[in-house]
C-alpha cells in the first residue's frame, strides 16, 4: 500500500541497552502481523539485530528499520543501538523524526543511558512516549518509579495508563484517558473492569491528563471548571497539540515478553505522535545558498535527506533516507553534490531484508542503492529545483589507537577502513608521517575495539594496536649565529659554501637574508633557504621537527668556480646545527582544547582529576538538564586515556570533545623524559 504523510509515522525507539526496546520492536511487529511470531534477541532470532556482530554481543549495533501498518497508518520504527559507542545512530536519526519512544526497564529503573537518550531528545525538540517495559518482573513498586522519572525528566511526564494486578503480580493496565482496563488472560489482553483497589488512582490520573487538556485553549477551560465532560475528540485532539509542543510526556506500562500494552502504545502512536505534514516545513537552501522552505507534501519539488549509509557484502552501499518533500520515483533523475544520477532501485527495509518498491511519498522513510559517492548527510533533490538540507553534525573522535597490519594485511585493510567510515561518521583514520603510525580515532576505546572486531568478522582483517605517539615539536628561547663552512675538493669542480646565519625565535619558520656586497650572489639565496628549512625537518633535542624560528643569511663566502647551490644548501644546515644549542632549544607538545559536559554533581571530581593532568581550566558555563560544560586547554599526551577515566568518573554519563589548539613548551620537570621516551634516533 501506499502512503501519503499524513498517515505516516516515523518514530524511533531508544533506551539503555538491555532495557528491553528490540523486544518491544519485536512485539509490535508480531501484534501488527508484521511477522507470524515473535523473535528472540537471546536467540538471535530478532528482526532488528540481524547483523553477526549484533547477535554474538546480544544486542543493538546499527539502526535498523521496521515498517509496520497498524489502523491504516504505516509506522517506521527505527530501533537504535543504546550503548554510548553508536552515539552518531541516534544522532543521525533524531536529526530527522519527529517521534520517539523512550523504553525503561521497570526492574532497574532510570540508567545512564535512558537519560542521555533523553536529553538527545530534548534538544532536538521531538515528541516522546516513555514505555515502562518489564513490569512483570518482581519486586516493582510503580509509584516510586514515576517520582523518579518525574524528579529527573519534569513533571509534564505523566503516566496515561497504571498498571493493574492481583497481589502484586502485574497482569495488565488501565487506560487513564479512556478508563478502560486491559488485563492479560495468558495469551493476549482483554477489556476488563478496573480492579476496585486501583480506581481511585485511576481516576486521579484522569483529572490530571484532564487539567493538561483543558490548558490547550479557553473553551476547554471553562468547561473544565464548570465539570462538564471532554469528548473523546477534543482529548485526543488537545492531547496531541500537547505531546507535539512537549507540554506532556505521557507514559506507557506494559511488557514486551508479553505483549501487554503493546495495542494501546500504537494506538497512541497514531493518536498523538505527528505525521510528518503535522510539522512546520523544513528549511534549506536553494543552489544560490538562498533560504528556502519545504513543507512535507506531494505536491512540492523532491527532495530528501540521508541519515544512514550501510555498507553491504552482497548489494553494496545502501542509503537510507527520509523523503522530505515530492516523491521519489524509481528512474527519476536526482541531483546531488554537482552530480546527477538516475535512481533505478528504492527499497523500503525491514531489518535486512529489502523489498522493492516504486516510489516513496513525502515524509516516507526508504532506501536506495547503486548511486556513486553518497552517503549520509547527503542531500537528494530534483535537478530542476535543487534543495540542500544543512547535515547533521557528529561527535569527533576523541581517542585513538594505532593499528599494526602486516604486509600481507595492509593491500585489504585501508578499503575495508573506508567502507566503515562510510557507515560511522564518528570513525577518524589518519596516518601521521612523523610517527609511522596509521591511527583509529572514535568516542571511545570500546567504539574502537567494536571496529576492530567488525574488520575482523566482516571483512576478514585483523589487525593488532599499540598506544597513539603524541607528535612533539622543537623551538628555541634564545638567539644566535653560527658559521656554516662545506668545502670539498676531489679534483676538478668541487663544493665551496660559507654562510653566516643568525637564528631566532618567530611566530613561525621564516627565512630572511641581509647580506651587504656581493658576498653570497643573490642566485645562491634559494639554495640557504632551502637548507635552513631542510635543518628544520629535525631538531637535535630528540629528532622533532623544529617550528618558531627566523633564520637571517647575514654573510658568506663563494668561489667563481667550485660554489654551486649544493654546496650553500649544506652550509646552512651545519650553520643551524652548529647555532641550535646555542639558542636555548625547547620541547613543544601539543596542547588540546577541550570541552567536557558532566553532571553538576561530578564537576569536583572532574576537575580535580584535570588538574592532575596539568590543565588549564578556561570556563565553566551551565548548560541544560543539570550539565555543566568544562572549557580547558590540556597536553594531548594528559589525554590518551581520558575517555575511560571520564566514563569511570562520571558513571558513564560525561562526555568531551576535543580539537587542537597550538604548541607550548614542555615544563622542565618533564623534558628529560620526554626526550628519553621519545627520541628519534636517525637524524640525518
Amino acid at each position: 500500500m501506499e502512503y501519503d504523510a499524513q498517515h505516516i509515522r516515523n518514530i524511533a525507539v531508544l533506551g539503555h541497552q538491555g532495557c528491553g526496546k528490540t523486544s518491544l520492536v519485536e512485539s509490535m511487529a508480531f501484534v501488527t502481523g508484521l511477522i507470524p511470531e515473535k523473535g528472540s534477541v537471546d536467540k538471535k532470532t530478532s528482526i532488528s539485530d540481524y547483523t553477526v556482530i549484533e547477535q554474538r554481543r546480544g544486542g543493538s549495533a546499527q539502526t535498523a528499520i521496521v515498517p509496520l501498518t497498524f489502523k491504516e497508518h504505516k509506522l517506521n520504527l527505527i530501533d537504535l543501538p543504546g550503548n554510548d559507542d553508536f552515539i552518531s545512530e541516534t544522532i543521525g536519526v533524531t536529526g530527522v523524526i519527529k517521534g520517539a519512544i523512550l523504553v525503561i526497564d521497570a526492574s532497574v529503573g532510570v540508567q545512564v543511558g535512558t537519560v542521555k537518550h533523553w536529553k538527545q531528545l530534548r534538544k532536538k525538540g521531538v515528541p516522546t512516549f516513555i514505555f515502562i517495559n518489564k513490569l512483570d518482573k518482581e519486586g516493582i513498586d510503580f509509584d516510586a518509579l514515576m517520582d523518579d522519572i518525574r524528579a529527573k525528566f519534569g513533571n509534564n511526564v505523566i503516566s496515561f495508563c497504571y498498571p493493574l494486578g492481583h497481589e502484586d503480580k502485574f497482569d495488565g493496565f488501565a487506560n487513564a484517558v479512556d478508563l478502560k482496563a486491559h488485563v492479560y488472560n495468558g495469551k493476549e489482553c482483554v477489556e476488563a473492569e478496573i480492579y476496585p483497589d486501583k480506581r481511585a488512582k485511576v481516576f486521579e490520573l484522569h483529572n490530571t491528563i484532564a487539567e493538561e487538556v483543558a490548558k490547550v485553549d479557553d473553551v476547554l477551560l471553562e468547561k473544565f471548571f464548570n465539570g462538564e465532560e471532554f469528548t473523546e475528540q477534543e482529548i485526543h485532539s488537545s492531547l496531541k497539540k500537547s505531546v507535539i509542543a512537549g507540554d506532556i510526556v505521557p507514559v506507557i506500562v506494559g511488557s514486551a515478553e508479553k505483549n501487554i500494552g503493546v495495542q494501546t502504545l500504537l494506538s497512541m502512536c497514531i493518536e498523538y505522535l505527528p505525521s510528518p505534514c503535522d510539522l512546520k516545513p523544513l528549511e534549506a537552501k536553494n543552489e544560490n545558498g538562498e533560504p528556502v522552505v519545504r513543507p512535507t507534501s506531494d505536491d512540492e519539488p523532491f527532495s530528501a535527506y540521508v541519515f544512514k549509509t550501510i555498507v553491504d557484502p552482497y548489494n553494496g552501499v545502501i542509503n537510507i533516507l527520509k523523503v522530505c518533500s515530492g516523491v521519489l520515483h524509481s528512474g527519476d533523475d536526482v541531483y546531488c553534490k554537482g552530480n546527477t544520477q538516475r535512481i533505478s532501485m528504492i527499497y523500503q527495509m525491514t531489518g535486512k531484508k529489502l523489498d522493492t518498491v516504486t516510489e516513496l511519498h513525502a515524509g516516507d522513510i526508504g532506501a536506495i542503492s547503486r548511486l556513486e559517492g553518497i552517503q549520509y548527510g547527503d542531500t537528494l533533490s530534483s535537478p530542476k529545483d535543487i534543495t540542500v538540507y544543512t547535515p547533521v553534525k557528529y561527535p569527533t573522535a576523541v581517542i585513538f589507537k594505532a593499528i599494526v597490519a602486516d604486509k600481507n594485511t595492509e593491500a585489504k585493510l585501508m578499503p575495508a577502513l573506508a567502507k566503515l567510515q562510510m557507515e560511522d561518521p564518528c570513525i577518524e583514520v589518519k596516518r601521521n608521517n612523523e610517527t609511522k603510525q596509521l591511527l583509529m580515532g572514535g568516542v571511545s576505546s570500546s567504539h574502537i575495539d567494536f571496529v576492530l572486531d567488525k574488520l575482523k568478522t566482516i571483512y576478514k582483517v585483523e589487525v593488532g594496536t599499540e598506544q597513539q605517539k603524541i607528535v612533539y615539536r622543537e623551538s628555541i628561547k634564545g638567539t644566535a649565529e653560527a658559521d656554516g663552512r662545506y668545502v670539498k675538493q676531489s679534483g676538478g669542480s668541487g663544493f665551496y659554501g660559507v654562510v653566516k646565519m643568525r637564528f631566532e625565535p618567530a611566530e613561525e619558520n621564516t627565512f630572511a637574508e641581509d647580506v651587504f656586497g656581493g658576498a653570497v650572489p643573490k642566485n645562491y639565496f634559494p639554495a640557504v633557504e632551502k637548507g635552513f628549512f631542510e635543518a628544520c625537518q629535525k631538531g637535535l633535542l630528540a629528532g622533532f621537527p623544529v617550528i618558531g624560528v627566523k633564520g637571517t643569511l647575514i654573510d658568506g663566502k663563494y668561489h667563481p668556480v667550485d660554489s654551486n647551490e649544493q654546496a650553500f644548501r649544506m652550509a646552512a644546515i651545519l650553520a643551524f646545527k652548529e647555532a641550535y644549542m646555542k639558542c636555548k632549544p625547547i620541547i613543544l607538545e601539543p596542547i588540546l582544547h577541550l570541552r567536557v559536559n558532566v553532571e553538576s554533581r561530578y564537576t569536583g571530581s572532574v576537575l580535580s582529576d584535570l588538574n592532575t593532568r596539568r590543565a588549564r581550566i578556561l570556563n565553566i558555563e551551565e548548560k541544560d538538564f543539570g550539565v555543566q560544560e568544562i572549557e580547558c586547554y590540556i597536553p594531548e599526551a594528559e589525554v590518551i586515556d581520558y575517555t575511560t577515566q571520564l566514563k569511570s568518573i562520571t558513571q558513564a554519563s560525561g562526555f568531551f570533545n576535543r580539537e587542537f589548539y597550538r604548541y607550548e613548551a614542555v615544563p622542565e620537570a618533564l623534558k628529560e623524559k620526554v626526550i628519553r621516551d621519545n627520541k628519534i634516533e636517525d637524524k640525518a
